[in-house]
Formats: structure tokens, C-alpha cells, sequence
């Protein structure tokens, strides 16, 4: 216990440095936005006309992006908590390979991936050009996520047996499903659904090959301004993203911690 105790300041010390080493750069990033002239730093004169530009020129991609994170979540609990189900249940050895399968899309590169799609479904002018073509790319590469993390709770024994105990009383499979497992495994669900809103909204290798100049997303648009050879700019919509970005992931991160507290982790 002594040497637990001694050790401490140390832990805090390098926790903090390692905080340091990652927030510094970021802080130093937002506030490179709000100079007017990056080279002489804060003797220049602070001044919004950056994020202004920022957002005129690519406040669509904010939208954009927003709406297929969104989207890609409602999609993948639709998909994965039944696809985590049937995976979950099966006693045949094919489903362990399929379960590996999934992880291909996050094992192979991104551009990889976008090239498959774009080979595949590229003659199909409307959907070519359309942000649901971003959707299915976004949706092939997350859903292991989803998957993978409500499947590990399907799997829990206590749920089995919840499950057997059910079946025997006489209660459907629907019944079961939705008024019993569904609850039990929703802090999972929404473990993973925050995790697959982080990763799309974020995502930029494959989007880049996906995309076309009317459905750029923020990483997209962010490349975009860093190209513009203005790191003020760049900066700024840096800053853009974190303002954008960090509220939403907080609001779930909260209700994912309600329902943990709620049903039990």
C-alpha cells in the first residue's frame, strides 16, 4: 500500500505531461485561427474573419457530415444488433469465420475499400454522386464495431439464461428480443454507436476517394483548407470541427453513461 501510495505523484505527473503532449498541439492549432496573421502571432491582433471564411465557404460539410454520422448509426443498430444476435446464437463454426470477415473493412486501408465500391457501383451516375454513396462506405467500415460490441454482450451468460428462462415461460421470440435482450444490451448498443459516430465523422481516407465536390464531408473539407496553403484558415476550421464535434460526442457519451446506470453495464 505504501508503494502504491509513493508511486501516485508520479502517475499524476506523467498523466499530465502525456495530457500536455496531446492537448498543447490542438490549443496551439484553435488558436492559430483566431490571429490575424499566423507568422507574428499574437502581436498581429486577434480576429474572427478566418471562421467566418470558414464557415461560408464550407459550413455545408458541417451538415454533411453530421447527417451520415447520423445515419450511419441508425443504420448500424439496425443491421448489427440483429447481425450481433444471429452471430451471437449460432453454433456453427462458419459464423466465427463470418464475425472475421466483418473486421476486413478496418484491416484493410480505407482506399482500398473506397476503390472496391467505386468499381462495383461507379456506372450508377445518381447514387455515384449522391451522399448515400458515402453512406454505404461509411456504414461497410463501421459495422464491426457495432457488431463485435453488442455481440460480446449478447454472449453473457446471465443473458442465456435470462433468455432460456423466458423462452420456457412461454414469451416469443420478438417478446424476448425486444423486451428482454435489447434492454439489457443497450448500454452496449450505445457503447457502440458512439464509437461508430466518432469513426464517421472523422473518417477520411475512404471518403476522399468516395466524395465528389458537391458531397465533401469536414475531414474532406479540412484537407481542403489545409490546400489552400493558409494555415490560419486551416486552423480555423480545425476549430470548426472541435465546436462542432466535441458537444455531440459529450451528449452521448452522457446518455450512453445513463443507460449504463440504468440497466448495468
Amino acid at each position: 500500500m505504501k508503494s502504491n501510495i509513493r508511486q501516485s505523484p508520479i502517475l499524476l505527473l506523467l498523466t499530465i505531461l502525456v495530457s500536455l503532449f496531446i492537448i498543447c498541439p490542438a490549443l496551439l492549432s484553435i488558436t492559430s485561427g483566431l490571429v490575424e496573421n499566423y507568422s507574428k502571432g499574437w502581436q498581429s491582433g486577434f480576429t474572427l474573419r478566418w471562421l467566418r471564411d470558414v464557415w461560408s465557404n464550407y459550413g455545408n460539410t458541417v451538415t454533411a457530415s453530421i447527417t451520415i454520422a447520423l445515419s450511419c448509426v441508425i443504420g448500424n443498430v439496425l443491421l448489427g444488433v440483429v447481425g450481433a444476435y444471429a452471430l451471437a446464437r449460432s453454433k456453427s463454426k462458419l459464423s466465427i469465420w463470418f464475425e472475421e470477415l466483418l473486421t476486413l473493412p478496418v484491416a484493410v486501408p480505407g482506399l482500398a475499400t473506397a476503390l472496391a465500391l467505386i468499381l462495383a457501383y461507379g456506372q450508377v451516375r445518381e447514387f455515384r454522386q449522391s451522399f448515400a454513396f458515402v453512406l454505404v462506405g461509411h456504414m461497410i467500415f463501421t459495422l464491426p464495431f457495432m457488431v463485435r460490441t453488442v455481440a460480446a454482450s449478447f454472449r453473457r451468460q446471465e443473458l442465456i439464461a435470462l433468455e432460456e428462462a423466458s423462452a420456457t415461460l412461454g414469451a416469443g421470440f420478438f417478446q424476448r428480443f425486444f423486451s428482454i435482450l435489447v434492454p439489457a444490451a443497450l448500454p452496449a448498443i450505445l457503447s457502440g454507436s458512439l464509437m461508430v459516430f466518432t469513426l464517421s465523422i472523422g473518417e477520411f481516407n475512404l471518403t476522399w476517394m468516395l466524395h465528389t465536390p458537391l458531397t465533401r464531408t469536414l475531414p474532406v473539407g479540412l484537407a481542403d483548407s489545409y490546400a489552400s496553403m493558409r494555415i490560419e484558415i486551416g486552423s480555423a476550421y480545425t476549430m470548426v470541427f472541435f465546436i462542432v464535434v466535441l458537444p455531440l460526442l459529450w451528449l452521448m457519451q452522457f446518455v450512453a453513461s445513463l443507460a449504463a446506470k440504468k440497466y448495468g453495464t
